[in-house]
């Protein structure tokens, strides 16, 4: 069996897996990052979600090297898209002029630049990118990780990675329970964290729906797909607190509860640059077409684009049937969230009701080319929720809400490593949970949430993180997953500078503040500006 030797072995190449294998890069490190699925960015690409930000993300709140990923997608439009001049000239461009984020765009562009960041590690031979595998195995020594075994997606051919610093950027914590980790799943009960949104009793199983997301457009002719095998079951299936049937415009706002009906109106005569993308004031939701649109006609020049390209990551796609984490039918439930999806674009080609009193879009279309999908989907799903690690530092809802909290912000940690803001957003569960928004101080990230209690050389890197089920729902997004891998991998540079440990690193408050101190130097905020939360 080949075996492959690094400095750090980053599994998982999400954002959180890229970040964390750049910190290191830059540290002069030699790097070993392994990705499940056909490109490099997780939620950003593979699972085809335009980024969640907060409000400030434009001025600050965000890393250096996030601000460059963003950066790095607005010059790839202006470099290589038909842009109007207008567009071109905004300073803040939004391709797509979706309302969730000032930020919208196609998920190849990401991918584009992140190999573009990663390009002159891998020519130097630093950085060696391992793709299309998956973990499944692992060695441990006592505390220690001593290989993570590897096999290719498509083959099964294995690969035994060893390194002195192992990184956990899989989506569901995968190393977790292969290294005998220990962790946990789903809701915490409250006499465990004293939260006020937990339950009384814990819930392992009960986790945040996955969703199979797609792209779709709306031009001339009927391109109607075959109808999914279990269409009749999804168009009949109507969750108990939705207000009407899964596939409808109507369902529960997800701040108030109260049942809604949304709009869906295809390529609107809006002028994408008057879209105010700020979920402070407006969460863009309304017109479901606009919400999460990702490529704005009018921001391109005359014939270019004949549609706009929106993203579908709409209420009517979370799969609820059940878990996909530590569960024997995890393959069975990811496969009827896929059917969902399909039945849920079926629906909107033939039944969904229509302004003018008609039914079905059959105009729609499929656009696999864009998320990357051999069946016209998104390659991967969007998985809410990981396993998290039991860490040195838990992150619960007291910590945050404005509910809570008041006007005193948010707890301030010792060992921050980084900053984050997004509302405490859980959609609805596979335990029959509807919604839980609870509104949020902007936070930060401490240290001792990326370190397992025990294990010496394992870190988590992604949404697997030291959080609860509740404050997952705000530490899940793009710039807060980027921070904690950024952070995580330049915590295993700085130990084997200092030849020493994540956990000494934490407790002593010499070797805490020369971290700290790189960390700044990185670009990575520690404390916010004087900010109120919503």
């Amino acid at each position: 069996m080949v075996e492959i030797s690094a400095d750090a072995a980053v599994v998982g190449g999400g954002l959180g897996g890229v970040a964390a294998a750049l910190a290191l890069l830059r540290a002069g490190r030699t790097v070993v990052l392994t990705e499940e699925f056909d490109w490099l960015g997780g939620q950003l690409t593979s699972q085809a979600v335009p980024p969640d930000e907060h409000s400030w993300v434009e001025r600050f709140g965000v890393t250096a090297s996030y601000r460059a990923l963003r950066e790095g997608i607005r010059r790839y439009y202006r470099d290589h898209y038909p842009l109007t001049e207008g567009a071109r000239a905004q300073r803040e461009l939004n391709p797509g002029a979706g309302h969730v984020s000032r930020l919208c765009h196609e998920p190849r562009v990401a991918v584009a630049v992140i190999e573009a960041m990663l390009a002159p590690y891998r020519g130097s031979g630093r950085l060696r990118v391992l793709q299309p595998y998956r973990p499944v195995g692992a060695e441990v020594d006592g505390d220690r990780v001593t290989s993570v075994r590897l096999a290719h997606r498509d083959t099964d051919e294995q690969v035994v990675l060893r390194a002195p610093y192992v990184l956990d950027a899989t989506e569901t914590g995968e190393l977790l329970p292969l290294t005998g980790t220990e962790y946990v799943t789903g809701f915490e009960a409250q006499s465990e964290t004293g939260e006020p949104s937990a339950p009384a009793e814990a819930q392992p199983l009960n986790m945040q729906a996955v969703s199979v997301c797609f792209a779709i457009d709306h031009v001339d002719g009927d391109h109607t797909i075959d109808r999914p095998a279990s269409y009749d079951f999804w168009r009949a299936y109507e969750p108990p607190f939705w207000g009407d049937k899964l596939l409808s415009w109507r369902c529960p706002n997800p701040r108030t509860l109260k049942i809604m009906e949304r709009s869906f109106t295809p390529n609107p005569d809006d002028h994408p640059q008057l879209v105010e993308a700020d979920q402070r004031v407006n969460p863009g939701d309304a017109n479901l077409w606009t919400f999460r649109r990702i490529a704005a006609r009018r921001n391109f020049t005359d014939g270019a684009y004949a549609s706009d390209i929106t993203l579908v990551n709409w209420p009517m796609i979370d799969y609820l049937e059940g878990p996909i984490i530590d569960v024997p039918d995890a393959d069975r439930h990811l496969a009827a969230a896929r059917e969902l999806s399909r039945s849920v674009f079926y629906w909107l080609q033939t039944e969904a009701p229509r302004a003018d009193g008609g039914t079905g879009y059959p105009g729609l279309r499929l656009r696999g080319d864009v998320t990357g999908g051999a069946d016209g989907l998104a390659q991967a799903a969007y998985i809410r929720e990981s396993r998290r690690i039991r860490a040195l530092c838990t992150v619960t809802e007291q910590d945050l809400s404005l509910a809570v909290r008041g006007d005193k912000g948010a707890v301030s940690y010792t060992d921050s490593v980084g900053i984050g803001m997004y509302r405490i957003d859980l959609h609805p569960s596979t335990g029959g949970d509807n919604y839980i928004d609870v509104g949020c101080s902007p936070f930060e990230i401490p240290l001792g949430a990326l370190i397992p209690r025990r294990m010496t050389n394992l870190l988590a890197a992604g949404k697997n993180i030291g959080t609860t089920h509740i404050t997952n729902g705000a530490y899940r997004l793009h710039p807060v997953e980027w921070n904690a891998g950024e952070a995580a991998g330049a915590l295993a540079a700085f130990c084997l500078d200092r030849a020493t440990t994540p956990h000494a690193v934490r407790e002593k408050e010499t070797l805490l503040a020369d971290f700290q101190q790189r960390l700044t130097r990185d670009g990575v905020e520690l404390r916010w500006p004087d900010v109120t939360g919503y």
